[in-house]
């Protein structure tokens, strides 16, 4: 069997799990979350603890077996404590400012970048003097959060030469001699 899909997950207190038709809801104090399971996996729930089972020793069952596993453990960590990302922008320039949901950049083009962002992520930017400015992001759907980061990171990826752009806070940026005369 799968080690990941074989595993057990034990939901916390304070979760509720239900599965109708093959879609499963976490509920809880951050937020409700859903995800269809497809391919036959069935989830049985007993004592607090689920467990996932699969039709058949099939590749592609012993992948989805594993996934679907670990997407409804993200669901029920999310809605039990949430999860939180921190982007660095490093660069001469660089700012970060929010309104509401809107998020604001300065990274060195001609104009600023302006992003909207969903109503289930919570937004802060943080700018202290002689400091790279920072963004938190949090959220309870991980998918969600994962998304909305890769694209704030997608306006100015890090390069190897001076390092600048938006990176993760503590990501190692791998860098490159310049050209040698």
């Amino acid at each position: 069997m799968s080690r990941i899909g074989k595993a057990i997950i034990t939901i916390p207190a304070g979760i509720t799990v239900t599965e109708n038709n093959g879609v499963v809801t976490v509920k809880g104090p951050k937020g409700e979350l859903s995800q269809e399971l497809t391919a036959g996996i069935t989830l049985e729930q007993k004592d607090g603890q689920l467990t996932f089972s699969r039709p058949s020793e099939s590749k592609q069952h012993k992948a989805l077996h594993g996934l679907y596993r670990a997407l409804v453990n993200n669901m029920i960590i999310g809605v039990a404590e949430g999860f939180e990302k921190k982007l660095e922008l490093v660069g001469v320039g660089y700012r970060a400012s929010h309104t509401g949901q809107k998020l604001e950049l300065a990274l060195g083009f001609s104009h600023g970048i302006v992003l909207e962002l969903p109503s289930e992520v919570k937004l802060d930017t943080l700018t202290e003097k002689g400091k790279n400015p920072i963004i938190t992001l949090a959220s309870h759907d991980k998918q969600l959060l994962g998304m909305v980061t890769a694209k704030i990171r997608s306006f100015r990826k890090p390069e190897p030469y001076k390092g600048k752009g938006v990176r993760f806070v503590g990501e190692i940026v791998r860098r490159k001699a310049g050209k040698s005369a």
